[in-house]
């Protein structure tokens, strides 16, 4: 019989997720809270695994269309004077076939893969779930209630899954100290595919644009501890004006953006750490259930990889206990690498003390100065962790039926 699949969330897992059950079989539903699939974002990483992922799905040219392609990245004073400059790739640590594109991008990407073979639930969102002898009963905030195979939990770090199945947020997430906040400004500083970075006391500033014709995107990060803001856009806008007193540059022009962006995203750079993804037909992918935070620069490919995983192993057991336990053994590793870079590089986002940023200066001016061969042993040094963690799982290969 083929078994039916509700996967909450529409960002990258749950559409990953919907291209490799339909593959194997499958019948999935995809349901998201927002109205329509969501444009823009932010720009993330495809690399390593992931990309090989991308290349088995056959959207590897369409990834390739659409990266950013942006050229490199600065840090400047308060006068807007460059401390260094240094190709994109070497600042994110990026190997040779890594992809950045916009988030919103891959999703379209994915959506478009899925060859209108997938059920689609916009403006809809799950409210509870009981588990039966026959399956799982979803009951929704606007449809009718439907009874599951089996519910995947692809909805991100506020997992509304999580907490319907597995219980509180705050039983499983891990925060890092650092909150992130990313929207559109109208201070784009001319900048045609470059990155621009301000290094305050306890905050950073950057804002970025990939052509001329784009708008240009800033971001600002702080170190703290839990704020539970929760959903409160206006007191988010208030914990960033109070995060970033003082600091120059162009943050008072960013903060004056905070109140008229049109895509203002804010979140802690957190983690989700869970004993188990899984309980009786319920699962969680992705940021739900291991989410490495933003410092990881690797939540999308985590996405990717484990949508396939699960979805391989789901094919190849009769019993989805059996394909859980699979997908959780292959996926462990893959995730501890990852979430271990995440906790690495939220150290290095801010700088917390004025040593610190005197520190960091010092070290981007030095830079000029190092030979080109010591910087490339500075450069694999750096990149070993990076490549290491995207490349830390041997992908199965599981038969698929044939596209129709």
């Amino acid at each position: 019989m083929t078994k039916t699949v509700l996967i909450s969330g529409a960002s990258v897992a749950g559409p990953a997720l919907a291209y490799w059950l339909r593959r194997h079989g499958f019948r999935p539903t995809v349901v998201e809270r927002a109205p329509a699939p969501r444009e823009g974002g932010y720009k993330i990483d495809v690399r390593g695994a992931a990309m090989t992922v991308c290349e088995r799905m056959g959207i590897r040219a369409s990834i390739e269309a659409v990266d950013t392609k942006v050229r490199g990245v600065t840090f400047v004073t308060e006068s807007n004077k460059p401390i260094a400059s240094m190709d994109a790739d070497f600042m994110y640590g990026r190997g040779n076939g890594d992809a950045e594109l916009w988030r919103g991008d891959l999703s379209r990407i994915l959506v478009q893969a899925c060859d209108n073979q997938v059920e689609w639930s916009y403006g809809d969102s799950v409210t509870a779930l009981t588990q039966t002898p026959e399956g799982v009963e979803a009951v929704f905030e606007r449809a009718a209630p439907r009874t599951f195979d089996l519910v995947v939990g692809a909805d991100g770090l506020h997992s509304t899954t999580r907490a319907l199945a597995f219980g509180p947020e705050p039983d499983y997430l891990r925060h890092l100290g650092r909150y992130i906040s990313i929207f559109t400004t109208r201070h784009h500083m001319d900048l045609d595919r470059w990155e621009l970075f301000h290094n305050g006391v306890g905050g950073t500033a950057s804002i970025y644009r990939t052509s001329p014709r784009e708008a240009a995107k800033g971001l600002l990060m702080f170190g703290a501890g839990e704020l539970n803001l929760g959903r409160d856009v206006q007191a988010q806008h208030q914990a960033l004006r109070t995060a970033f007193a003082g600091i120059g540059w162009q943050v008072p022009n960013l903060l004056a953006d905070l109140a008229t962006a049109p895509d203002f995203y804010f979140d802690a750079v957190a983690q989700i750490e869970m004993p188990s993804w899984s309980t009786g037909r319920i699962v969680l992918l992705g940021d739900a259930g291991y989410c490495a935070s933003p410092a990881s620069g690797q939540g999308t490919s985590l996405a990717l990889v484990g949508a396939y995983v699960l979805a391989g192993e789901l094919a190849r057991h009769a019993d989805h206990t059996a394909a859980f336990a699979a997908y959780e053994r292959i996926m462990r590793p893959y995730v501890t690498a990852n979430q271990q870079l995440g906790v690495n590089g939220a150290k290095g986002m801010i700088t917390d003390t004025a040593w610190q940023r005197r520190l960091r200066g010092l070290s981007f001016r030095m830079m000029k100065f190092t030979p080109q061969g010591a910087r490339n042993r500075i450069a694999a040094k750096m990149h070993e962790q990076i490549q290491h963690a995207a490349h830390a799982i041997e992908l199965p290969n599981y038969p698929v039926e044939a596209r129709v």
